[in-house]
């Protein structure tokens, strides 16, 4: 099954290299669902073209997740979103995302974020995790 490449925006203002970006926003989407076991991304020259990027980038940011079990990449067969289970929980982890949230909130609070919209965009995204399924 061939998928439309899912809406990914980059920052070439970004400290965050873009290959970064770019596997950070299709694990959003696979996280989200939006892609599935069986989905074909694009290959890696037409995401860069469309995106106005070296390929090389596309390539890290597939390999990236093919490591982390989302992808299939075959030579002349492109990256397959394969069916990846889930590791299991890890007290490190979850002490590990909590200071990095604390840390995303902290900096968008000091670039004149509102207390009170960051609290909203957390529970937005609670809220969005809890109907996709288990905690």
């Amino acid at each position: 099954m061939s998928v439309e490449s899912p809406i990914l925006r980059i920052d070439l203002e970004s400290p965050v290299p873009v290959y970064e970006q770019l596997s950070n926003g299709i694990r959003g989407e696979l996280v989200a669902r939006r892609l599935r076991p069986g989905d074909q991304l694009p290959t890696v020259r037409e995401l860069a073209l469309d995106l106005g990027v070296h390929h090389n980038t596309v390539a890290e940011a597939y390999r990236l997740l093919a490591r982390e079990g989302w992808l299939d990449l075959r030579r002349g067969r492109g990256a397959t979103v394969i069916d990846r289970r889930q590791p299991p929980p890890s007290a490190q982890a979850r002490i590990e995302f909590a200071q990095r949230l604390r840390d995303l909130a902290a900096k968008a609070i000091a670039h004149g974020v509102p207390r009170g919209a960051v609290a909203d965009e957390m529970k937005a995204l609670g809220s969005e995790l809890n109907e996709g399924g288990s905690k």
